[in-house]
């Protein structure tokens, strides 16, 4: 079952990613000589104009491949050639895709703040004898800002402690429609880290048409802030390889939510799916925006340097940076399943 699962949700991510690329090739003139889901040996296909629909074996990946993408600069080259457009023609396909990758990450967020609410940054409880409570927290308080910044969810209040453990904090918070400032100094204690005293339960609350939007889309600006964070951190050794899942991480991340929800019944599982495809979207939308050869941001700042140049960098030189590119990306996709498979052992 989660096996079918993660092909479909893999299939969705990829469909609206690839078709990012789709529409705008047409709209630019460019032509597109297959769409396809999947990689590999082809299962089935169907031929409309000039385009051949594929569905492919293996479920992760896919792509667009437009008319004379691959060719170089010439006289000869094909009005309806990817390579025959100026360079902002050119640019406006390649970042569509993770465009709309976060279209799709907004529209899954209507669908389940619709349903299911927005989890506001209200506190529950405060401990005696610790920080918040000594600084005259109350139950019912809404946080509104930590050091300067904005929370608008529990998850922000939730990622700022997590993020910043033991520092100093100045907190503003709004109590019946006034707001309070106070500053406190976590604690720290045995066995439990550092600590200022505060509760809280992820309750939903139910919004409105215009607060369903405002909010659907700074679910889908949050995620792409989770992910660059998460990338600093990485990158800066503040998580390890062991935090970072690949393809079977996600599968089995899949199945825990299945098996945890499934008791409530289908449209339940259905949301909470939803509500992980969003991080997904989000996530697949910003990696693919990172200036890496054979991403779609290396081809971006291929064009860009074009802008810049005034000239096209050399075919054959930009292919063999996304050529090296490619394969350093396979290795890790390699490196990703087997530590999947050590992590789950």
């Amino acid at each position: 079952m989660s096996i079918l699962l993660a092909v479909l949700v893999f299939s969705l991510l990829i469909f609206s990613h690839e078709l990012g690329h789709f529409l705008l090739a047409k709209k630019n003139g460019i032509g597109v000589t297959e769409f396809a889901i999947g990689m590999g040996p082809t299962l089935m296909h169907f031929d409309k104009k000039e385009t051949r629909y594929s569905l492919k074996l293996i479920p992760f990946g896919g792509f667009c491949q437009m008319v004379g993408e691959l060719e170089d600069d010439s006289e000869n080259m094909a009005e309806n050639s990817f390579n025959s457009k100026g360079p902002w023609a050119r640019l406006s396909v390649i970042l569509a895709g993770p465009v709309f990758n976060f279209i799709f990450a907004g529209i899954l967020s209507l669908i389940v703040i619709g349903s299911v609410g927005i989890d506001h940054p209200v506190i529950s409880g405060v401990i005696e004898g610790l920080p918040c409570s000594e600084a005259g927290l109350e139950a019912g308080d809404r946080i509104v800002k930590i050091n300067g910044k904005n929370i608008v969810v529990l998850r922000d209040l939730q990622l700022y402690m997590a993020l910043h453990k033991g520092e100093h904090l100045d907190i503003v918070y709004e109590r019946d429609g006034e707001r309070h400032a106070i500053s406190v100094d976590p604690v720290y204690a045995q066995d439990q880290g550092y600590m200022i005293g505060i509760q809280y339960q992820n309750r939903r609350t139910p919004t409105g048409v215009l607060d369903t939007i405002k909010y659907s889309i700074y679910e889908v600006k949050y995620w792409i802030s989770y992910t660059l964070t998460s990338l600093r951190m990485l990158v800066s050794g503040q998580v390890g390889v062991n935090d970072v899942s690949g393809a079977v991480g996600i599968v089995d991340t899949l199945d825990t939510i299945v098996d945890e929800t499934k008791e409530y019944g289908v449209y339940p599982v259905f949301l909470e799916l939803a509500n992980f495809c969003i991080l997904l979207s989000a996530n697949l939308g910003v990696i693919n925006l990172l200036p890496i050869p054979a991403m779609d941001g290396g081809r971006a700042l291929f064009i860009l340097l074009e802008i810049v140049r005034g000239k096209p960098v050399d075919r054959e030189k930009e292919g063999l940076v996304h050529t090296i590119g490619l394969v350093c990306l396979m290795v890790l996709m390699v490196f990703l399943l087997f530590n999947d498979v050590r992590k789950l052992l």
